[in-house]
């Protein structure tokens, strides 16, 4: 899961980030970032996920992060993003997300556990909201209703997809089976085993067994992924 949001976010290489509340979820991504090359503080206020995180994170912290004054003490107004992993307290999470604004974070990202948690943190100050268990819900759902193999639906309506080519393109060029003027969507990719992976061209020949991958508006890719 961590990984599926950790993809969503556009940080530069190398860029700071703080990370606020370090349960499933917030330790998850924390720990991703620092994969990417990021500097990474972890805040919480309880200090055994603080104390478990001291070797694995750049910087561990045990505080309130609804303070903002212990907030700017800790230097946190100069990290360049700010992620609230805080779950089931919602108190907690939008004071944060105030302390954040008032620190002048430009980039606040947090995740909410209902769409009126996430209207609320918007209203206050924040610039992206996530919602792990229903997108990931959503997305299992795809892969198991579906031909899909992978899934990433993004918040304007648009999705990238992995699918087993439909038989309707078997043994035709993209430009023969005319893919987008039949389904709207896009292939971009194509990955045949025991081969490289290829850009897509209008003169590439789709066989069997070979798998897409696919951009476009959400329903017409779940379109195409249901063909058979």
């Amino acid at each position: 899961m961590a990984r599926l949001f950790t993809e969503q976010f556009s940080f530069s290489k190398g860029d700071s980030v703080v990370v606020i509340g370090l349960g499933r979820f917030g330790s998850a991504v924390a720990q991703s970032l620092m994969r990417l090359g990021h500097d990474v503080m972890g805040i919480d206020r309880d200090g055994e996920p603080v104390q478990a995180w001291a070797d694995l994170l750049t910087h561990t912290v045990q505080a309130d992060s609804t303070n903002v004054s212990v907030m700017r003490q800790l230097g946190v107004a100069d990290f360049a993003h700010g992620i609230v992993g805080i779950g089931t307290d919602l108190a907690s999470s939008l004071m944060t997300v105030m302390a954040l604004t008032e620190l002048g974070i430009k980039d606040i990202w947090v995740k909410a556990m209902t769409p009126e948690h996430g209207q609320i943190a918007q209203r206050i100050g924040a610039h992206h909201v996530v919602y792990p268990e229903a997108d990931m819900g959503q997305r299992v759902a795809h892969l198991i209703s579906g031909r899909m193999i992978d899934y990433i639906e993004f918040d304007d309506g648009f999705a990238i997809a992995k699918v087993h080519a439909p038989a309707a393109t078997h043994q035709l060029s993209l430009a023969e089976s005319g893919v987008r003027e039949k389904f709207g969507v896009t292939v971009v990719g194509i990955k045949r085993a025991n081969e490289d992976f290829q850009h897509a061209t209008p003169h590439s020949r789709i066989v069997a067994d070979d798998l897409l991958i696919v951009s476009g508006p959400t329903r017409k890719v779940e379109a195409f992924a249901s063909q058979k």
